[in-house]
C-alpha cells in the first residue's frame, strides 16, 4: 500500500512539473509576439525584419532540430535531456532580455529555438512510461493544457510587464524562472524504465521514412487530414502571433492592453475549448468516428468567419467579440488530429507520422504565417492611404484560408472508415 502511494505521488509530481516546464516552453516561444512594437521601434525594423528576428529565426532552428532531438529522446536519459533543454532555452531567453542590438538578440532567439526543440520529445516519452495505458489520455490532456496557459502567460503577462519595465523585463523574468525549474527536473524526477514505448520505437526503426510517406500518400483520409491541419494551424495559431500588434495599430490599444486581451483569450478561452474538445471527442467517437473530423470542419468554418469579421471590422466591440470566438478555438484540432494520425497508420509508422505532422504544422505556425504576413505587410503598406492598416488586410486574407482547411477535413471523412480498417486502427 505504501509503495502504491509513493508511486502515485511520483506520477502526480512528474506530471505537474513537466506540465509547468512545458507551459514555460510555450510562454518563452510566444513572449516576443507581445513585444513586437517596442522591439521594432528600438531597432528600427520593418514588419518583415521583426518577424524574422522574433519568429522565423527561432522557428527555423526549432523545426530543424526537432527530428534529431526526437530520436535522441529514444536513446538517452529523458530526465537529463529535459533538464538540459529547459536550462538552455531559459538561459537564452535571459540573454534575449540582455541583448542591446539586432545580432545579439537574433543569436539568443536561435538558442531559444534549439533548446525548446528538446523539450516535448522527452516530456511526452516520460509521461507515457509513468502512466499506464488507461490513464495516458488524461495525463496527456493535462500536459496539453500548457499550450493555452503558456500562450496566455507569454502574451498577457509579458505585455503587462513590458508596460512597467520595458520589453526586456519579461524576457529576463521568464529566463530566471526557467533555470531553477531545470534543476528541479534534474534532481527531483526519476527516469522510469522504458516499457512499451521502447518496443514501439525499436519496431518503428525497421520502417524507413520513404515507406511511411508512401503509405501516408495512399491513405487519402490521412493525407487530407495532414494538409487540412497544416492550413488550419496557419489560419489560426499563426495569425495570433500578429494579433497584439494589430490591436495596437488598428484599435489603439497599449502594449499591456493588447497583451492582456490576447493572453486572456488564449488562457481562459483556450482552457475552456480544450476541456470542451476532450468531452466532445469522448461522446462523439462512440457514435461515428467521422464526427472527429466533422467537429473540426464545422468549428473551423464558424471561427474562420469570425476571424475574417473581427480583423476586417472597424468596431472595437465587434472585433473583441469575434476574436474571443476565434482565438480560443485555434486549439480545437490538435487533440483529434494527434489521435487520428496514430490510428490511420500501422504501429511501426506512428512515430514518424507524428513527426511529419509536427514538422508541417510547425513550419506553418512558426515560419510561414509570421514571416509571410510581416513581409507582405511591408509590400502593401506604401500602397494604402493609412499604412498602419496593411496588417489588418493580411490577417483577413490569412483567416480566410481556414475555409480551405475545413474542406480538407470534410473530404477526409469520405475514406476514413476504410483507411482505419486498412491500418488496423
Amino acid at each position: 500500500m505504501e509503495e502504491r502511494g509513493t508511486a502515485r505521488a511520483a506520477q502526480i509530481w512528474t506530471l505537474g512539473l513537466v506540465t509547468i516546464v512545458y507551459t514555460l516552453n510555450i510562454a518563452d516561444r510566444f513572449v516576443l509576439s507581445a513585444l513586437i512594437e517596442p522591439i521594432k521601434a528600438e531597432f528600427n525594423l520593418s514588419d518583415g525584419g521583426v518577424a524574422f528576428l522574433t519568429g522565423t529565426s527561432l522557428a527555423l532552428f526549432y523545426v530543424a532540430a526537432g527530428l534529431p532531438l526526437g530520436v535522441l529522446a529514444d536513446r538517452t536519459n529523458r530526465r537529463n535531456m529535459l533538464a538540459w533543454a529547459a536550462g538552455l532555452w531559459s538561459l537564452f531567453t535571459l540573454f534575449c532580455g540582455l541583448s542591446h542590438n539586432f545580432i545579439s538578440l537574433l543569436i539568443a532567439r536561435i538558442g531559444v529555438g534549439i533548446g525548446e526543440a528538446g523539450g516535448s520529445p522527452p516530456s511526452q516519452s516520460l509521461l507515457a512510461d509513468m502512466f499506464p495505458a488507461r490513464e495516458r489520455p488524461i495525463a496527456m490532456s493535462i500536459f496539453a493544457l500548457g499550450t493555452s496557459l503558456g500562450a496566455a502567460i507569454g502574451t498577457g503577462v509579458a505585455g503587462w510587464l513590458a508596460a512597467i519595465h520595458g520589453w526586456r523585463g519579461p524576457l529576463i523574468l521568464f529566463g530566471l524562472i526557467g533555470l531553477p525549474l531545470a534543476l528541479l527536473v534534474r534532481f527531483t524526477l526519476r527516469e522510469p524504465p522504458r516499457g512499451e514505448t521502447a518496443a514501439v520505437a525499436s519496431l518503428s526503426g525497421r520502417v524507413g521514412l520513404r515507406e511511411t510517406m508512401r503509405f501516408i500518400a495512399s491513405q487519402k483520409s490521412l493525407l487530407h487530414l495532414l494538409i487540412g491541419h497544416t492550413i488550419v494551424v496557419f489560419a489560426g495559431g499563426g495569425l495570433v502571433f500578429w494579433t497584439p500588434t494589430f490591436l495596437m495599430r488598428s484599435h489603439g490599444l497599449s502594449v499591456a492592453e493588447a497583451g492582456g486581451l490576447v493572453g486572456a483569450m488564449n488562457g481562459v478561452g483556450g482552457l475552456v475549448v480544450l476541456l470542451l474538445t476532450i468531452w466532445a471527442m469522448t461522446v462523439i467517437a462512440r457514435r461515428d468516428v467521422r464526427w472527429q473530423l466533422w467537429y473540426i470542419a464545422i468549428a473551423t468554418v464558424i471561427t474562420s468567419a469570425a476571424a475574417v469579421t473581427g480583423y476586417a471590422t472597424g468596431s472595437s466591440t465587434l472585433m473583441t467579440a469575434m476574436l474571443w470566438l476565434f482565438i480560443p478555438c485555434t486549439y480545437i484540432s490538435t487533440g483529434p488530429t494527434l489521435a487520428l494520425c496514430q490510428s490511420l497508420v500501422p504501429a511501426a509508422m506512428r512515430g514518424q507520422t507524428i513527426a511529419i505532422m509536427l514538422f508541417t504544422s510547425n513550419v506553418a505556425l512558426l515560419v510561414l504565417a509570421p514571416q509571410l504576413i510581416g513581409s507582405l505587410s511591408d509590400v502593401v503598406a506604401p500602397e494604402l492611404d493609412d499604412p498602419r492598416q496593411s496588417l489588418r488586410w493580411l490577417l483577413v486574407f490569412g483567416a480566410a484560408t481556414g475555409f480551405w482547411g475545413a474542406w480538407h477535413h470534410h473530404a477526409a471523412c469520405r475514406t476514413l472508415k476504410a483507411d482505419l480498417a486498412r491500418a488496423g486502427g
